[in-house]
């Protein structure tokens, strides 16, 4: 570590569960411990490069989460079908890395209802659901059926999705707490609504809900997006940690847009004061 803080390509952020979700920011092979700089201040400069998450080549854009462009248009990972698993050609001999679909997608999968900017449908990986949940900043979460693959959770969604969203409302969520949800009674009423699910897709009786909180003060005065193409710094009073946000006194800023942008970052023992920054604000909280 240097006297600036740490520097390396920008990753996700790391969140733990616990009686608040507790966040890292990762750079490279270094972290920031950021829920002891919720109140305090954070700043993040971009380096001017994008390097490939699969390949480490240089890149002028981000594609598909930190990507160049030929990795982009050749991973399986980068597929439409994985945005939209109702899509899935797996069967059709079609994938683009048959053993990849075989480990990510040929996998049982949970149909869930959660709650972050409100009452919500969505799906991911059996086994995977806590660290979705809090990707997602979800207040609430319920599974309400399994699947055997990824595509049937995908046309499961789907059908579900004629009767409420499988989307999150961003400036909702980085705005307000979100109403409590009785997803209980919500997952009764769409049983009884919905008759046109797989035959695989089985309903779960006795699935517990979920209930996560987050490292947040109070939310920010405006709901501009920071990003580090433009703004070429990200900096100021940090208010909180929600999802894949980091929640300032000057914006929001999601994380997982700008995976692989090389950045410096540190922690400040105070706020900055716009213009200048003073060296005497640092704080020394890396792990």
């Amino acid at each position: 570590m240097n006297k600036e803080g740490i520097e390396g390509p920008l990753e996700k952020l790391k969140a733990v569960r616990g009686e608040v979700v507790e966040y890292q920011l990762q750079v490279g092979d270094r972290t920031i411990g950021l829920n002891r700089l919720v109140g305090k201040g954070l700043e993040i400069r971009f380096l001017d490069q994008i390097s490939c998450r699969n390949c480490a080549a240089p890149s002028r854009k981000s594609y598909g989460g930190g990507y160049c462009y030929p990795c982009f248009k050749k991973l399986a990972q980068c597929d439409l079908c994985v945005m939209s698993p109702d899509r899935c050609h797996y069967a059709q001999g079609t994938c683009r890395e048959p053993d990849w679909g075989d480990e990510f997608c040929m996998q049982p999968h949970l149909v869930y209802l959660a709650n972050s900017s409100g009452a919500k449908v969505g799906l991911t990986r059996l086994g995977y659901e806590i660290g979705r949940w809090m990707d997602q900043g979800a207040t609430q979460a319920l599974p309400i059926l399994k699947t055997p693959t990824r595509h049937i959770a995908g046309l499961t969604e789907v059908a579900l999705a004629q009767h409420l969203t499988d989307r999150t409302d961003w400036r909702a969520l980085v705005s307000r707490d979100a109403p409590l949800v009785d997803l209980t009674q919500l997952r009764e009423k769409l049983r009884n609504q919905v008759r046109d699910l797989p035959v695989e897709a089985v309903w779960l009786e006795d699935a517990s809900e979920e209930q996560f909180r987050y490292p947040v003060a109070s939310y920010s005065p405006t709901l501009e997006r920071l990003r580090l193409d433009d703004d070429g710094l990200i900096h100021g009073a940090l208010l909180g940690i929600k999802g894949q946000y980091l929640i300032f006194d000057t914006g929001v800023f999601n994380v997982r847009q700008h995976t692989s942008y090389l950045v410096s970052a540190r922690g400040l023992e105070r706020p900055p004061t716009p213009p200048e920054l003073k060296s005497n604000d640092q704080m020394e909280l890396f792990s």
